[in-house]
């Protein structure tokens, strides 16, 4: 797999995100409390820009009147339907058992680390379809 550099430390500060295209994938790129996660922004239950949803906090109930609010910051809410994913694990809270959203590895590296590569150049197939006359002055 692919290795891309996206972000300094300093541009995701804790409770906050980066959206980014990382090899023709539209990606979230989140930081919880030091603690970096990248989902993919496609929100499983109907395609929804999942990533610019909020993230809010858990709310479990044991019974009814009485609701319990933890994980603050943890869980991201779908802005079109409402579901929620955990960010840490991708796990729907909606239906834990069959849908979750598509994690990334992601580590942070010192910069002298990302200076030493290996680097890989983006490369496109080109082809020459006539020739063409070149002056020089």
């Amino acid at each position: 797999m692919a290795r891309h550099v996206v972000a300094t430390v300093t541009e995701i500060p804790p409770g906050a995100r980066k959206l980014l295209t990382v090899a023709g994938r539209e990606i979230g790129v989140f930081n919880i409390g030091g603690e970096y996660f990248a989902l993919l922004n496609r929100c499983p239950h109907q395609g929804g820009a999942l990533c610019k949803g909020p993230l809010v906090g858990l709310v479990t109930s044991r019974e009814p009147g009485r609701f319990d609010y933890s994980r603050r910051g943890e869980m991201l809410k779908c802005p079109w339907h409402g579901w929620e994913y955990d960010v840490r694990t991708g796990q729907s809270w909606c239906d834990p058992d069959d849908v979750k959203v598509r994690l990334y590895k992601v580590s942070v590296e010192p910069g002298e680390a990302v200076a030493r590569g290996p680097f890989v150049a983006e490369t496109f197939a080109v082809s020459v379809e006539q020739d063409y006359i070149v002056v020089e002055v």
